[in-house]
């Protein structure tokens, strides 16, 4: 069971906002105002690292790499972070109980998340652009791709079109009917 807590911790505290720092907490109203709708990637105590964002019904979309493994996709259902007046917690299937998290601002573009009293399990948040890297995702030469340079013109040749000597017969598109 910890190890599926620790699994799925990076996610949520991603998602949810959550943490502590050597900064400015954030009320849990706050902190929902300050990452919902919005794509952070983080860094985690044991290196586990990835992106999310969590959507205002709850859910959750994101990547997670734990160390040395290879990034996964996880999708966690509407609900699954519930913000009150006095917590931010979330409701995982599977989970014996239900974890809490405290989120502290860093800047105005980064948070730190932890587990209600367990100060030394955080993740570091920062916000991204969620257009940035649309169009590579990754070095182009791992795929098997050649590396172009943005500047310089693709390599384009002329086309050739070469006449056959006849002229098809042209045919309408409209039906004739006899009477």
């Amino acid at each position: 069971m910890r190890v599926r807590l620790l699994s799925i911790m990076p996610l949520l505290l991603a998602v949810t906002g959550l943490g502590p720092a050597a900064a400015d907490p954030l009320e849990p109203d706050a902190a929902r105002r300050f990452v919902a709708g919005k794509l952070f990637s983080y860094q985690c105590f044991e290196g586990t690292q990835g992106m999310g964002r969590i959507f205002s019904d709850g859910s959750v979309v994101g990547t997670m790499q734990p160390p040395g493994r290879a990034p996964r996709f996880v999708a966690l259902p509407a609900g699954t972070v519930q913000v009150s007046s006095t917590s931010i917690c979330a409701s995982v299937r599977g989970l014996l109980f239900r974890p809490c998290f405290v989120v502290d601002q860093t800047s105005s573009r980064s948070f730190r998340g932890s587990l209600s009293g367990l100060g030394f399990a955080y993740c570091d948040f920062v916000r991204r652009n969620p257009r940035s890297r649309v169009t590579r995702s990754g070095d182009e030469r791992e795929r098997g791709g050649e590396h172009r340079d943005a500047k310089q013109p693709l390599g384009l040749r002329p086309t050739k079109v070469e006449a056959t000597g006849e002229r098809p017969p042209l045919r309408s598109a409209v039906m004739r009917t006899e009477d």
